[in-house]
Parts: structure tokens; C-alpha cells; sequence
């Protein structure tokens, strides 16, 4: 079973759901996730070529990436620029709060994201989840899982915790008492 399961991984390229293989291979969902825990051991290393990714709830065999920079010269790739500040800020907004509307970002950041949430979706970090029940019905916005390969985390549940609002807090309140 193993071997049918390394074959499908190989062949599908894309990303493919753990209860889409589980029903291929007539087994359960916990079996398909033993033997992917038995693959990673097998490709997961340092020296491998592959690694096999577990992205949510799906699996897909990728580059090692030590091996990017080659990968990309023979296959004529060019490298994705950085994200802008701007990006990286819509992004952790999003990410922490999805779905989100674009009007809920543009309230967060105090600042016009068009742009921005345009050049997400391009490169495929974010995209269209439907739209809010509420006038003129507004799109909602999520992660995909390229977002996830990017950020390198298995899960949304892998984002570090946001910090506490210790420093409003802790701070000492000021009623305005001490101005004379």
C-alpha cells in the first residue's frame, strides 16, 4: 500500500486531500496518515530530493528546499520577489481572521488594499472564500494552501500566537490628572 500511495502522491503533482486517498487505497484516513508519517522518514531528510508535505488536511510530494536554487536555474524559473511590508500586513490580517472582507482589512490597516489583496490572489496566498450576506454582498478572502507551502507550517493552526495587549495593560492609566 505504500507504494500505491508513494505513485499516487508522484503522479497527482497538486496537493490531494487525505480522505480522497484514503478512499483510492480502500483504507482508512489514520492508515493514510501512518504511511505518510513512513514517507516522510523515507524523504524527509537533508540529502533527499523530495519531501513529502502535509499542507491541512492534504499531502504533496515538493522540492527539498536546498534544492531550489538548481531546480529553478534547470527548469528556468525565475524567484518570486519578497512580499512588500504591505503584503505581509494584508496577509497576517487575513490569516488571523479568515474570512475576512476587504473592507475589514482596509479598517485594520487604516489604508486602501485593492492592490495589494489583487497582487495576493495573483500569486494565489489568498483567494476568494464567497461573499457576505450583508448589501452589495462583499467578497470574503482566505488563505489557499500555497499561503501555508510559503510560510513553511502545515496549518493555520501552526502561526504563532498573536501578542498579548500587555502593554496597554500594564501601563500606568493616565487621566490627564497630572497635567497642570
Amino acid at each position: 500500500m505504500l507504494g500505491m500511495m508513494e505513485a499516487i502522491l508522484f503522479a497527482c503533482g497538486d496537493p490531494i486531500d487525505i480522505d480522497k486517498l484514503a478512499q483510492a487505497l480502500n483504507t482508512e484516513e489514520e492508515n493514510i496518515l501512518e504511511l505518510s508519517r513512513t514517507l516522510q522518514a523515507k524523504y524527509n531528510k537533508e540529502e533527499s530530493g523530495i519531501h513529502l508535505l502535509q499542507l491541512d488536511h492534504t499531502l504533496q510530494f515538493a522540492v527539498n528546499p536546498v534544492f531550489l536554487a538548481p531546480v529553478r536555474t534547470a527548469l528556468d524559473l525565475r524567484s518570486s520577489a519578497p512580499l512588500s511590508q504591505a503584503a505581509m500586513e494584508v496577509l497576517a490580517v487575513i490569516a488571523y481572521n479568515q474570512p475576512v472582507t476587504k473592507a475589514f482589512v482596509e479598517q485594520v490597516r487604516g489604508v486602501d488594499c485593492s492592490g495589494v489583496i489583487g497582487s495576493l490572489v495573483q500569486k494565489a496566498l489568498i483567494e476568494e472564500r464567497g461573499r457576505l450576506d450583508l448589501p452589495g454582498k462583499p467578497l470574503l478572502y482566505g488563505t489557499t494552501e500555497n499561503f501555508l507551502r510559503c510560510m513553511g507550517i502545515r496549518s493555520l493552526l501552526e502561526l504563532p500566537p498573536l501578542p498579548q495587549e500587555e502593554e496597554t495593560e500594564n501601563a500606568p492609566q493616565n487621566d490627564g490628572a497630572d497635567k497642570a
